[in-house]
């Protein structure tokens, strides 16, 4: 199975309506190592299109989209294989249009939606285009690397967070072919892992926080894998950023927080469980 696939989490953007991308740039650089390059072929029609790599990276993970495509927003971009249906589709389930259907150059098509519960996310088609084929087989290896052993900085999974687990389920469902099992190293919190369509490993999860007073606002973010949540979560608060919620530990040992940045964007850090020393 290709991570490029229909379906499958495979980017995340930054949205900056008419901000300047350095207000960006100047947070999570210092605060995840985070490096960044123009993408001339997206950045066009007055937009401009940063790509996001992680510390050490070959290939992106993300983007910093500035141009007039929308409200300040961090969303996941759910790769479409027809931009255009699964527009009509989604909306006949209960999603919004933000962004409708936009051709960019020869890249790609773009659409950013809401879902029922108001939380954001986007699509986008594969290029046909033959000169990006070694781009897309980089990043589509480089994917796989990090879904199984990501590197401090970089995006290892994402997270739902909802105070209606059906009907966010429900929409997910039917919407991109995701599967929801329950967590059961998440202790008493109800957690649920979040499988692509046909993957074998999970590359999210679902917060029910419907009964959690700490759960806060439904939120869709992605979430950066770090050595140190609590030094990271001081170091985004020196950098004007705000803790929602954490750090806090799971029984497995895996701590995690959530956090606005500058900008009230919400995103994730989380370090996983302590591997046992060799004997």
């Amino acid at each position: 199975m290709s991570f490029i696939s229909p379906g499958q989490v495979v980017w995340f953007e930054i949205g900056t309506g008419t901000t300047d991308p350095d207000a960006v740039t100047g947070f999570y650089g210092p605060l995840l190592g985070w490096n960044f390059e123009i993408d001339p072929d997206s950045s066009v029609d007055g937009r401009t299109y940063t790509r996001i790599l992680a510390p050490g990276a070959p290939w992106p993970m993300g983007a910093i989209q500035q141009g007039d495509t929308g409200d300040e927003a961090v969303n996941l971009s759910i790769l479409s294989a027809d931009v255009h249906a699964d527009v009509e589709r989604l909306t006949g389930l209960g999603a919004t249009v933000v962004v409708p259907a936009t051709q960019v150059a020869d890249v790609t098509v773009f659409a950013r939606l809401a879902d029922p519960r108001g939380n954001l996310f986007s699509l986008f088609s594969r290029s046909a285009s033959r000169r990006f084929e070694e781009r897309i087989a980089g990043t589509d290896a480089y994917m796989r690397q990090t879904a199984r052993t990501p590197e401090p900085g970089a995006m290892g999974r994402f997270e739902i967070g909802t105070a209606d687990v059906r009907e966010t389920t429900d929409f997910y469902r039917a919407a991109f072919g995701w599967r929801f099992e329950r967590d059961g190293t998440a202790g008493g919190t109800p957690y649920f892992n979040v499988f692509g369509p046909g993957a074998r490993w999970p590359s999210g999860g679902l917060w029910d926080h419907g009964r959690d007073d700490a759960g806060g606002a439904d939120h869709v973010m992605p979430c950066f894998l770090v050595t140190d949540v609590a030094a990271t979560t001081h170091a985004a608060r020196r950098l004007g950023g705000r803790a929602e919620l954490g750090p806090c530990s799971r029984p497995d040992g895996t701590v995690h927080a959530r956090l606005t940045d500058p900008r009230g964007n919400r995103f994730g850090l989380f370090s996983p469980p302590a591997r046992p020393a060799a004997g």
